[in-house]
């Protein structure tokens, strides 16, 4: 971590829109708002899935904006979600470009033949951030499941 004595105002209004950004990703999840999701990327985005955070091996891997439509609309076999983001970090921050980690308990809930299942994920996110056009967006995003 970092020792701060002072933050100019450009890195306080950066940190803030990245932090933004990271909220805006499980908010467009949770109310299935995958078109919206799919703009906080960039177009030659790099998703990967790890759906064993032990495994090196990523269980999936998009190289577009354009390929994350599907796995956004996923989200839809479930009755609700809740994404709770916990600790963002920022590793690295220049003036248009950034390294971070983000911590989020997802919840999922199902409902099959009138009882109600609820599913909570641990995740962790291992985010390379470019600013362009004044704006953050994610360029990277690999997602682990603890």
């Amino acid at each position: 971590m970092s020792t701060h004595l002072t933050v100019s105002p450009n890195e306080a209004a950066d940190r803030l829109a990245i932090r933004e950004l990271v909220e805006a990703y499980v908010h467009c999840a949770d109310r299935r708002d995958a078109k919206a999701q799919m703009s906080l990327f960039t177009a030659d985005t790099h998703f990967v899935v790890y759906m064993n955070a032990k495994d090196p091996t990523p269980s999936m891997e998009l190289h577009s904006r354009d390929a994350l439509g599907p796995v956004f609309a996923d989200l839809n076999k479930y009755d609700a979600t809740t994404h709770f983001v916990g600790q963002s970090t920022i590793f690295t921050l220049t003036d248009d470009r950034a390294m971070g980690e983000a911590y989020c308990l997802a919840h999922h809930v199902t409902v099959e033949g009138g009882k109600r299942r609820l599913m909570i994920a641990s995740l962790r996110y291992l985010d390379a951030f470019v600013k362009t056009e004044g704006a953050w967006l994610f360029s990277e995003r690999r997602l682990y499941v603890d």
